[in-house]
């Protein structure tokens, strides 16, 4: 089933400090007044910063019609995903990762002690 902007504001609104904003004139969502993640201008990819160039180009090329970038981003540690061919899980993951990036560590601590990693056989 593809995602959302709305499934990805959903998941995104479960973690502590998550708001709605406003970033290059399209919906954005900020962590503790710090960017999160937006919709691009296409209306169907979501802006994923953090992501680093060697990730970012092991993403593109083993999933291209999934995760791409613009010569805007080149210079840039971000990569595009498109919701609607993405798997929830990964987009996620990158969502949390920021927020992880972007929270104090008090909070960061709380919510990992509220939310343990499921333990791998």
């Amino acid at each position: 089933m593809p995602m959302t902007y709305e499934d990805v504001r959903a998941f995104a609104f479960k973690l502590p400090g998550v708001e709605d904003g406003t970033s290059y004139g399209r919906p954005c969502l900020k962590a503790h007044g710090k960017f999160l993640t937006r919709l691009f201008e296409d209306g169907e990819s979501l802006v994923c910063p953090a992501v680093p160039f060697d990730e970012r180009e092991m993403l593109v090329e083993a999933e291209p019609d999934v995760f791409h970038f613009t010569d805007h981003f080149k210079n840039y540690p971000y990569v595009l995903v498109r919701l609607d061919k993405a798997h929830s899980g990964t987009v996620q993951r990158l969502v949390l990762r920021q927020w992880r990036a972007t929270a104090p560590k008090t909070v960061v601590k709380a919510w990992d002690q509220a939310h343990p990693a499921p333990i791998s056989a």
